[in-house]
Order: structure tokens, then sequence, then C-alpha cells
């Protein structure tokens, strides 16, 4: 007996050793949400608002992975110490809820989930970082299912406005003097940047302010010869910013401007990987913090504790967790597991430039824009794959209890910019990998990386209207899948992919887009290769990885994947990709939009325009008969557990407001 209690007293000891982990929660305050409304059974919500003060031992091997940790200045006990800004919404009482932490990973310090997976309308800063109205949390998904919600900050540099969360972190230094390189920053206006900024911000303070110790070029396509811009022709604004001057003076949309100079001071941005591996694990696992402030999430040992905790992150945050699993962070220090389940959505194979001295985790790349920096990195997939470019063997996942159940979810997009095919094919794209029992990917056809429930067509910096389909609905009909799996051991959907077996995972080339007058589809996906240093970085597209995409039908909507009604019972065509519209950039995929492409109501109207697709007379006859059609497809997604019955409902009754033979807008 005293043997059992002696280790059971070591493990607590060593859950929560001092010096390392989550060591202060400052509460700044906590408030009732949207004034106590209550959501169904759950009751009402309550909003925690706080800092986690937390130290890391630099000389730990879980901590080991992050550069320049062991340059980061120390307290007294030998520690680093950071401070992480929290979000906590949760039932005003736990035992109402369904004791499951629902854990968003921010995009640039922002909460997302109430705009992509709540179908909330207002998306505005205030209301997406500060909820306050029953508005803006759009149809309580999480809410009435009595989850409680968490966010932190992971990116120092994320915006603080209108309450984004960050965390701060010591900068590394060598011996106590700054560390200086020479880097590299790439500014695009119009997507990255506001087309009309005046100014170009640098991600480092300059180390010095002498121009003939910096460059910046321009071009207009990414793969063009840059054109070195003179020292007259731009200037430094400070030590943060530059301008250009003279006949020069406004940055061209579109246009890709980089600038190489000598930066100095690099923050430990890889800490925020360790931070929320230990607030996750505090809130989890733990009742108080060192100075007695119970958790905010079980309020103290007397409260039925959480039973797990999910993560989702959408984009940026998707990649981050991606990232967080692939580096050895979803054990703690006392080796136990962090999140049960994740669910990554949009990040195709990508990861964060966040883990390196200089890192920018604000950068995303695409054909584009941010081509080549750090984001996409062997292994790829959860199966268990060998490099061709560097011979090295391995998995995202690492194979041990502490890994979570893995569901990625994609849009079409990821597939053309994201290399999203890499999560279930070999490095070459030559076949299909067989993934462990652990992990499901998806594919939602005919989406768009940013595609929700307030996208609209308007083409912004793209030629074609673009794409509003949403895959909000998959995405709540997967969390709740992901939660039988990890809570009731309910194995969820198959993967929904399309595969080199079945011939419907194709390269871009043999695409079998059909002829749509005015819409020419790209011929390349965007090129995932070796590039080396990033500063000054040389691509190898000869040793590119193999990308595919899904074969598209006769309309031109992909034929695999998860095919909600717009793409079952079409009255478009729905693509992920897109061109720039500025003619400078004709051929280059805009961003990470995709294409609206009505469908011709008419015979008439299709043989006028050219048109090879069946118009809507033509294949369904009646509004009631394509009615029908929306009908099934939606049942059949509801028996194969891809759609919830609300939202199979919601999906029929806006199709029932819908007269697409008088062309309604989507």
């Amino acid at each position: 007996m005293r043997g059992a209690l002696l280790a059971c007293v070591l493990l607590a000891m060593t859950a929560s050793t001092a010096g390392a982990g989550i060591t202060r929660l400052e509460i700044l305050r906590v408030e009732p949400f949207a004034g106590g409304e209550e959501f169904g059974e759950v009751g009402g919500y309550v909003k925690v608002v706080g800092i986690a003060h937390g130290e890391l031992d630099p000389a730990a091997r879980a901590n080991a992975v992050i550069v320049n940790l062991d340059r980061a200045p120390r307290n007294a006990r030998g520690m680093v110490e950071y401070a992480v800004d929290f979000y906590v919404m949760r039932p005003a009482d736990p035992l109402r809820g369904n004791r499951t932490v629902l854990y968003e990973a921010t995009n640039r310090g922002r909460k997302l989930m109430f705009g992509w997976l709540h179908d909330a309308k207002d998306t505005s800063p205030g209301a997406v970082n500060e909820p306050t109205l029953r508005e803006h949390v759009g149809n309580a998904f999480a809410l009435t299912r009595g989850y409680t919600l968490v966010w932190s900050g992971w990116d120092p540099d994320a915006p603080a406005a209108n309450g984004g969360l960050r965390i701060r972190v010591p900068v590394a230094t060598d011996r106590g003097r700054p560390i200086v390189r020479v880097i590299r920053d790439e500014f695009v206006f119009g997507t990255r940047l506001p087309a009309t900024s005046a100014t170009a911000p640098l991600s480092y303070e300059a180390a010095t302010l002498d121009q003939a110790q910096a460059r910046l070029t321009v071009r207009a396509r990414e793969a063009d010869p840059p054109t070195e811009i003179p020292a007259s022709g731009w200037s430094y604004q400070g030590p943060r910013a530059i301008a250009l001057v003279g006949e020069t003076a406004a940055f061209r949309p579109g246009f890709i401007y980089d600038f190489r100079y000598p930066a100095k001071d690099p923050k430990i941005i890889g800490i925020g990987f360790a931070a929320t591996r230990d607030l996750v694990s505090f809130l989890r696992y733990e009742a108080r913090d060192r100075t007695g402030t119970p958790n905010p999430v079980t309020l103290g040992p007397d409260v039925t504790g959480v039973k797990a905790v999910l993560a989702f992150g959408v984009s940026q945050g998707g990649r981050f967790l991606r990232d967080h699993v692939a580096a050895g962070f979803n054990r703690d220090e006392a080796r136990r597991r962090v999140f049960d389940g994740v669910l990554s959505h949009v990040a195709g194979v990508g990861r964060v430039f966040a883990n390196y001295e200089f890192g920018q985790p604000n950068r995303t790349a695409t054909q584009h824009e941010d081509h080549l920096f750090p984001e996409n990195a062997f292994p790829f997939s959860h199966a268990t794959l060998t490099d061709p470019v560097t011979g090295a063997t391995g998995a995202l996942l690492r194979g041990d209890p502490t890994d979570p159940l893995m569901m990625e979810v994609n849009t079409s997009t990821e597939y053309w910019q994201k290399g999203a095919s890499l999560l279930h094919t070999d490095p070459r794209g030559g076949a299909d990998a067989l993934l462990p029992t652990t992990a499901r990917v998806y594919m939602v056809a005919g989406t768009q990386h940013g595609g929700r429930a307030t996208s609209t067509s308007d083409p912004g910096p793209c030629l074609h209207p673009r794409n509003p389909h949403s895959a909000a609905p998959v995405l709540r009909a997967l969390l709740v899948a992901l939660d039988a799996w990890v809570v009731d051991d309910l194995v969820p959907p198959e993967s929904r992919v399309p595969t080199v077996r079945d011939g419907t995972l194709v390269t871009a080339d043999r695409l079998g887009f059909p002829a749509i007058p005015g819409i020419k589809a790209p011929v390349a996906t965007n090129r995932l290769a070796p590039f080396g240093d990033w500063t000054s970085p040389r691509p190898q597209p000869d040793r590119a990885y193999g990308t595919r995409v899904s074969k598209v039908d006769a309309d031109g909507n992909e034929v695999e994947g998860i095919r909600l009604p717009a793409i079952a019972a079409p009255i478009a065509t729905y693509t992920g990709w897109n061109h720039y519209r500025a003619p400078e950039l004709a051929g280059e995929l805009c961003d990470r939009d995709g294409i609206y492409a009505p469908l011709p109501v008419t015979k008439a109207e299709r043989e006028r325009a050219g048109d090879p697709r069946r118009s809507l007379e033509e294949r369904y006859g009646t509004r009631e008969a394509w009615l029908e059609q929306v009908r099934a497809a939606a049942a059949q997604l509801v028996i194969e557990r891809l759609l919830l019955t609300e939202d199979a409902a919601r999906i029929v009754a806006a199709a029932e407001r819908t007269d697409p033979f008088k062309r309604t807008s989507p």
C-alpha cells in the first residue's frame, strides 16, 4: 500500500515539478456570456480571460527541439519564462457540460471557430476575438453540445488589436550579445498586405539602416527573374519598415517584392508549441496553479474533471497542430497525452515557419506568394513512407500511446496549392499510401480554402467569380465523429479522397476540365520542392514531390471526395483554383481561391455561349426534380455520417428558397 501511495506521490510531483510548466494563472476577468443566455440543456456560459505564466527547463529532453532555447535568458532557477494569453468559454455549471475541451489553435491570434464552424455572420475582428452577443456564436453548434472552448496565443507577433491572443517569449542572444543575420522578407500587396499601404513592415528589426547592406527586388510572377530596385528607389522608415520613393513610390498590387537585410533579435518562437502543451495539460490534469488559483476549466478538485480534449485548427491553426504533433509536443513532461483527437482543416501538408531562428509564422506558401519559405517538410503523411529526396523514412504520427486520433480535412484548393494529395500518397504521387487506423483524410469536393457561410462570389483580385461553397457542414459532422471516436471508440467514416488506384487522382494536365467559355484550367499545381536555405533559396524543380488533384466530371466538378448537394446536384461548376486578373500576373494561381461558374439555364443559352455543360433545363427538367436530387444527396450523406441531420435540413431548406432556373444568386 505504501509503495503504491509513494508511486502516486512521485507521479504527482513529476506532473508539477517546481520550475517547469504553468506556474501561475493571472485571471483578468470572469463574466457571463451573452448576458447569461442559456444554450439548451447546457445552460449559460461563462468567459474566463487571463494570462498563463510558465517556465521551461532548457535541459529537458521534451524541450530539446525548440530552436535557440539554449540561448534564452534564465531566471534564478535556471528556467526560461514565458507568458501566454488564454481565453475560456465554459458552461456556467460545469456539471451540465459534456466534460470535453475543444481547443482551437488560433490563426494569427484570431478565433476562427465561430465564423468557420458555427456559420456566424458577424466576422468583424471585434466579434471574432471578443464574442459578447448571442449572434456572435452563430448556430451555437459547440455550445449546445456542452463543450468547454479554449484558445491561447502561440505567436509573439500575432496582431494584438481587437483582442488578439499572443505569447510573450524571450529574445535569443549570443552569450548576451545581439544575434544578427541577413534574412529575407517578402511583400505582396493586395492579398497579404493592404493594396494601398505605403510601407512594407519588416518581420524583424533591421540591425542597421545602412541601405548598402540591404537589397530590394521586384518581379511580377513567382518564376520571373527579379529586378533590383536601387537604393535611391527605396528607404527605411525606421528599423521596422521600408517604403518606395521617387518615381516608384507606390507598391504595385500583386507584384512580389523581396527584401534581404541584416536583422537582429530573433524571438524564440518555438516556445509557443511548449506553451500550448503545458497550458492544455494544466487545464486537463491539474486542480490549481502553484499559488492556489483554481483551474478555470474544472474549478478545482471537487468538480468532475475533463473527459477528453479535442483540437481544431483552420489554415495556419491547422498547420500549427500538424507541427505540434510532428515535433512531439502532444506528450507533456509527465509523458501524458495532451490532445486526444485533432481535426486540422485546410492545412494541406503544411506546417508553420515558427521553430526557426528568425521564423516568420505569418507566412503561408502558395504558387505565387511566400513560395520559397519553409512550410512543407517530410514527413507529410501519417503513413510511414520513405522520402526519395532525402532518403529519410518517417510519419507525422510518432507511433506511441500519446499520439492523437487525427482527421485531416481539406478543400479542393489545398490539392492545388498546399500539396494535400501527399497526405495519402507516396511522396512521388505514384501510389496510394496505407494510412494507419488512427488517421483519416477527407477532401470536400468543390470548395475553396476560405469558403464558409458568409462567402460570396465577388472576384476580388481574381479573374473569375470566387467559389462561395462552404465546407462547414462537413466540419461539424466530422467533429461529432471525432468526438465519438475519442470518447466512445466509435470508428469514424472512412477517408474520402481521390485515389491513384481508381484513376481519380491525376496530374493537373490530366484534369479533364471542360471547355467552358472564358475559363482555362491550369496545367500545373503549386510545386513543392526543396530549395535550401530560405534566406537565399535555390529551387530544385527536378526534385519536386508528386502533387496530384482530383479528376473532374463533364461539368468541371470533382468526381471524388465528400460531394455535398451543391456538387451532387449541381447548378454551377465549383473549383479550388482561380487566376489573377492583372494582365502582368496572367497564369498565376490566385491566392487560395476557386471559381464559381453557373450552369446555363436553357439549351438555347448553352448553345449560344458554346458551353459544353448540360443546362439545368436539360439535366433536371423542372425545379422540383432538382430539389429531389438535393434531398436525396443530403439524406445519403446523413446515412454516411458526413452530414448532421440538422445541417441536411438547413441545406434542403436553403434549396427550397432558391430557384436556379431564375438565376438567383448562390
